[in-house]
C-alpha cells in the first residue's frame, strides 16, 4: 500500500517580504539609473546644440572675412546682443577682441545660450591672419541666469569643464578659425 504524504504548498510571509524587498531595490536602482541617464543626454545634447551654433556663426563670420563689424543678429535666426561686456569681464591681452564688445544671447532647442565672439590678428609665416574664436556656454537646464552670473568667470576661463557641469551650466565650446582679413568670399 502506497501512502501519500502531505506536501508543504505556498509560502510564508517571510518569503513574500523578502521577494518584495528584493524587487523594490531592483526597481529602486533601474530608476535611478534612469534618471542619471536622462540628465546626462541633456547636457549631450545642449553641447551639440552649442557646437552646431558655434560653427554656423563661425562659418557665416569667416564668409566677411573676419569683419570687425560683424553682426550676428542681422542672420535673423534669434540672436540678441542684449548682454554688454564690461572691461573686468574679458581680458583682452592675449584672449582677442571681443566682438562690438558683447555677448549674444539665443535660445536653440529649449537651450538657452551666451555666445562670446573674439578676434585678433596674427602674423604666421610673414601673412596677416585673423584669428576668429567662438565661445559658447548653455544650460541643459533652461536656466539663463546662471550662464549670466557665471560670464566673467567662463570669459576668463577660471569656469573649468567640472565647475560648470556642477553650476549647471554645460561645459564651455570654443571653435577657432583662421582667414584673411583682406579677403572675404561672402
Amino acid at each position: 500500500m502506497v501512502t501519500i504524504g502531505k506536501s508543504k504548498k505556498g509560502t510564508s510571509l517571510v518569503e513574500v517580504m523578502v521577494a518584495m524587498v528584493v524587487l523594490v531595490i531592483a526597481v529602486l536602482g533601474t530608476s535611478g539609473y534612469q534618471y542619471y541617464a536622462a540628465g546626462q543626454a541633456r547636457i549631450a545634447q545642449a553641447q551639440i546644440t552649442a557646437t552646431h551654433t558655434a560653427q554656423l556663426l563661425l562659418e557665416d563670420w569667416k564668409s566677411t572675412g573676419g569683419s570687425e563689424d560683424y553682426d550676428a543678429t542681422a542672420l535673423g535666426l534669434g540672436f540678441s546682443s542684449a548682454l554688454p561686456l564690461h572691461e573686468g569681464d574679458f581680458p583682452g591681452k592675449g584672449k582677442g577682441v571681443a566682438l562690438r564688445n558683447a555677448a549674444y544671447a539665443i535660445t536653440v532647442n529649449d537651450v538657452p545660450m551666451v555666445i562670446v565672439m573674439t578676434w585678433d590678428d596674427v602674423v604666421v609665416a610673414g601673412v596677416t591672419l585673423r584669428q576668429l574664436a567662438v565661445t559658447i556656454v548653455g544650460s541643459p537646464t533652461k536656466d539663463e541666469t546662471k550662464i549670466k552670473a557665471n560670464l566673467g568667470q567662463i570669459l576668463s576661463d577660471k569656469l573649468g569643464s567640472k565647475t560648470a557641469i556642477s553650476s549647471g551650466l554645460i561645459s564651455p565650446v570654443t571653435l577657432t578659425t583662421y582667414t584673411r582679413p583682406d579677403a572675404s568670399s561672402g
